[in-house]
């Protein structure tokens, strides 16, 4: 009984202590009055991070946020024991480009994309598949940047917007450039937007301190990656595709700072599920000062999304050892069949020309590969042509698409 009243005065205690810090926390930045297309705007100026009381780790986000650390330290780990990690992340992170893209209201699947790929994409959205793709191309570039030694900057976060946006939807909206003009989200003008986000003269001066919050070390770096994407989401520094980049900053600060050795985690699944609350507790933040209960939401998308990613890998190993099995148990010696299933591992949206290339051998062989295959019920052929058919590992890609994209 004491050992239960003592627990209900740390509770109390705890839940008065954030319920002050919000208090005394309301002003994370201050409006600015500008003059927008003949009308009145207050436009919102973030103040610099970190957030001043700092954050109050108590222990139930310190909790959170143990669980999420050792959620990424699970999944890192079982990266590093794949027997190729190249296979998982190819796929993987096309997912992310999908599920990301569709919280931006684009209609591709994963399937469209990689069927994109393959340069054979009848009745796909050429928009829509257009921008996942350019999405992919972005991530990519992030990582080979980081990897060559160059720093989180403002210059590469252009840069990867630059990626995003070229020659999609958007493209005419200066690419790689902070704006120069006012933007406003959920509105059809700033005067009757749900938010209006800094003036454009503002821009620079809050990216360069975002910058310096990002190189800083005195914040761990979930709870650094949680606030950098919410201010980033409040600065709104580019005139389009500002939820793709802020969504890609977030694996950009995982990655750089060795959270993820390889770029496995991504938040975008999470944010689509949870799409009203998290958009709510962005506006919350600006109009509370309740930085924690932002933090709550984040470290949970973090150990949610790495303990799926972490299942989502063994029910995939899983697959391809049982479908290895099956070959086995079926008298398949054939070897050429066992290397057109490593391929479709890598691409599981094949064509018989696109396997021939890939592993080095005829078409006649990967014909003969596919059709064992098909027969067997590992993959499916979805044209029903007589030339370019189009095959799919079916099982594999229900896995990934489980819970949207």
């Amino acid at each position: 009984m004491p050992g239960e009243i003592d627990c209900l005065l740390k509770k109390t205690a705890e839940n008065f202590n954030n319920v002050y810090l919000a208090m005394i926390r309301v002003a994370t930045g201050e409006f600015e009055t500008t003059m927008v297309g003949g009308e009145s705007t207050r436009a919102f100026v973030p103040r610099a991070l970190p957030p001043i009381p700092p954050i109050d780790l108590d222990t139930d986000l310190h909790r959170r946020h143990e669980l999420a650390l050792l959620a990424c330290g699970r999944l890192d780990g079982v990266a590093a024991i794949l027997p190729d990690p190249s296979l998982f992340l190819y796929t993987y992170v096309r997912r992310e480009a999908v599920l990301s893209s569709q919280i931006e209201g684009t209609q591709s699947s994963l399937y469209d994309l990689l069927l994109f790929e393959l340069s054979e994409a009848p009745g796909v959205p050429f928009d829509d598949v257009e921008e996942v793709s350019n999405y992919v191309g972005a991530l990519q570039h992030a990582i080979d940047r980081l990897q060559g030694g160059f720093p989180l900057s403002n210059r590469l976060i252009r840069e990867v917007h630059e990626k995003l946006m070229t020659r999609a939807r958007g493209s005419e909206k200066s690419p790689g450039e902070f704006r120069t003009s006012q933007n406003w989200i959920r509105g059809t003008r700033p005067g009757n937007a749900q938010f209006v986000p800094p003036p454009p003269h503002h821009i620079l001066e809050c990216m360069s301190a975002l910058e310096r919050f990002i190189h800083s070390t005195d914040t761990p770096v979930l709870i650094k990656a949680a606030l950098a994407h919410r201010q980033f989401e409040t600065i709104h520094p580019f005139l389009d595709g500002n939820g793709r980049t802020g969504r890609l900053l977030i694996s950009m600060i995982l990655y750089n700072e060795n959270v993820m050795h390889q770029p496995l985690l991504y938040l975008s699944l999470y944010l689509k599920q949870h799409r009203s609350e998290y958009y709510r507790l962005l506006d919350h933040v600006r109009t509370s000062g309740d930085w924690e209960q932002w933090l709550r939401f984040f470290l949970d998308g973090v150990y949610e999304t790495a303990t799926g990613a972490v299942d989502t890998a063994s029910r995939l190993l899983a697959l391809f050892a049982n479908d290895e099995q099956r070959l086995r148990s079926g008298g398949i010696t054939t070897g050429s069949v066992y290397r057109v299933h490593s391929n479709l591992r890598a691409r599981p949206v094949a064509t018989i020309a696109s396997v021939a290339r890939a592993i080095n051998v005829t078409y006649p062989t990967v014909t003969k590969a596919m059709e064992i295959l098909t027969s067997m019920g590992i993959v499916r052929e979805i044209t029903g042509k007589q030339r370019n058919r189009v095959f799919v590992y079916d099982a594999y890609l229900g896995i990934l698409n489980e819970g949207g994209g």
